[in-house]
């Protein structure tokens, strides 16, 4: 387990943006497009790769992995995920990773926050036993983070799971390489260019839709479970979801980023490819833009 925490706490930071949306309708659970499991064929491959829409941390007792999943895995020769996962088990990788934790230019969490939401804060962290003047420079995303129904505390308690954790440890077992499509100063740089302020009031948000009982990552794992992908996308472009305004910055270029680089993994070998599920669906998803490609995504529920 302690093997692959930061790399859990890498994966918790991602989905930070996945977890703070609003709850929206979702389509009927046998809408064509609903699966989290997509084959890939047709173009110039010899040989079908496979998509898989991950969650990047779920409760322990929602984890679930189809037959289909689970072969599609083991035909499969190398697993990509949106990092190489094996690299952040290194010392320099933890190590920056820790680095970027902190604000530039001497900002600090009371300089972004009301008096009135900084004592909501800090009696929040108060109670999980965190006194916070020890996180005033450590940057709000971070934050929210750890004050999150699901934190990499809870990961490495067993009390949740990771997707990308388990597949991990199933290529070890099987002896598969592993890939990634980002590295991980590219994640970094990404979330940075978000205001600190902007981040400020997804933590204040965070912590008081948990404090009012509205568990919006309930909502959005029954969404996940249902693999109600247009739910999920329906979801992340909500316009009051806090999240429309970065949607192209942290999900459309970085899927059409990605493309010629999946294009090329999948020419040289049959490959697995676990990727947040906000990143399939919708126009400039993951799965539109390999079709324009001219390759066949298929669709594989059961």
């Amino acid at each position: 387990m302690k093997k692959w925490f930061f790399s859990g706490l890498l994966l918790a930071f991602t989905a930070v943006f996945g977890w703070t949306q609003t709850a929206a309708d979702s389509l009927a659970a046998d809408h064509p497009e609903n699966s989290l499991l997509w084959e890939i064929s047709g173009k110039d491959l010899s040989t079908p790769s496979y998509l898989y829409g991950t969650i990047h941390m779920i409760d322990k007792d929602d984890f679930f992995l189809t037959a289909s999943a689970k072969e599609a895995f083991k035909t499969a020769q190398r697993i990509t995920f949106e990092i190489n996962l094996e690299e952040m088990n290194s010392l320099g990788a933890q190590f920056s990773l820790l680095m970027k934790a902190f604000m530039d230019g001497g900002v600090t969490l009371k300089s972004l926050l009301s008096p009135e939401d900084y004592k909501l804060v800090d009696a929040h962290f108060q109670e999980m036993g965190l006194p916070l003047f020890l996180f005033e420079r450590v940057k709000p995303m971070f934050l929210t983070v750890l004050a999150g129904d699901m934190s990499p505390e809870d990961y490495q308690a067993g009390e949740v799971v990771s997707y990308e954790m388990e597949f991990a440890k199933m290529a070890e077992g099987q002896d598969k390489e592993m890939a990634g499509l980002e590295t991980i100063e590219f994640q970094m740089s990404m979330f940075d260019s978000i205001p600190y302020s902007v981040q400020a009031e997804m933590l204040v948000e965070t912590i008081k839709a948990d404090d009012s009982g509205d568990d919006q990552v309930d909502q959005m794992v029954e969404m996940y479970k249902r693999q109600d992908l247009q739910g999920l996308a329906k979801m992340i472009s909500s316009e009051d979801s806090g999240f429309a305004e970065y949607e192209e910055l942290l999900l459309v270029n970085r899927n059409k980023n990605w493309i010629p680089l999946m294009g090329a993994m999948m020419l040289e070998k049959p490959t697995f490819f676990a990727v947040g599920a906000g990143h399939l669906p919708g126009e400039y998803g993951v799965i539109e833009l390999l079709r324009r490609e001219g390759y066949t995504l298929r669709p594989l529920k059961s």
